[in-house]
């Protein structure tokens, strides 16, 4: 079990090394299209923005504008420094994720490690984290100051959070992690309403954890999130 967490912690920060890598490599060295100029201004004179507002994402862009120093023609740079990071750690998380789906389908007994398996395991992970990083979409957000990419790192955390607490659900003190995810949601809230889309997700995970499953009892769930 703890070779297990050793080299799922080890891919894990290997593929974040391959994203965070790609994304430096090629972020925007100044403003580009769209939203990312007005981003940039109010958050480097945290003013606000167009509404929402999203000032969690201003207040952490912010935050980056002080790597620029005195140099203000670097603001606009630091801030897509700050989507890189973010979008690779969403590709960590996201590798964090697949590996625990997997390991539930192929390594259900913990003392039947094989080579195979844990290969299989860890290459699920690799290939979908990986793939995902080069996707257009994605790719597009993370060289740029915009809150896609500060709003996919909250979805992806969230996630892999209510995936940690299914781990632990039976200990003491499990659910500080739904706690966590409480406040991890309010903060993406005032990012971009994206992480809402968590919920139905996470509703289900816990369902399946603490209930007996009936179809009815599932029914209800989804009824429930239907009229919310």
């Amino acid at each position: 079990m703890k070779n297990y967490r050793l080299i799922n912690n080890i891919s894990g920060w290997i593929v974040f090394s391959i994203a965070a890598f790609t994304y430096l490599s090629t972020i925007e060295p100044t403003v580009s299209l769209w939203d990312c100029g007005e981003f940039i201004s109010s958050a480097f004179k945290l003013e606000v923005g167009h509404p929402p507002g999203n000032p969690v994402f201003l207040v952490m862009a912010r935050f980056f504008t002080l790597f620029a120093g005195r140099d203000v023609s670097k603001v606009a740079e630091m801030i897509n420094v700050m989507s890189a990071f973010a979008s690779a750690f969403s590709i960590l998380f996201l590798f964090w994720t697949i590996t625990h789906l997997a390991k539930k389908i192929l390594l259900k007994d913990e003392n039947n490690y094989t080579f195979g398996r844990l290969t299989a395991v860890m290459g699920a992970g690799v290939v979908g984290a990986v793939a995902y990083s080069f996707t257009d979409s994605f790719w597009f957000s993370a060289v740029e100051a915009i809150v896609f990419a500060s709003s996919a790192f909250f979805t992806a955390l969230v996630f892999w959070a209510i995936l940690k607490w299914e781990d632990v659900a039976d200990e003491k003190h499990a659910d500080r992690w739904i706690i966590l995810i409480a406040f991890l949601i309010g903060l993406s809230m005032e990012v971009h309403l994206l992480n809402l889309l968590t919920i139905p997700a996470i509703v289900l995970v816990y369902y399946f954890r603490k209930f007996k499953f009936s179809w009815k009892g599932l029914l209800q769930q989804l009824s429930v999130q239907l009229l919310f």
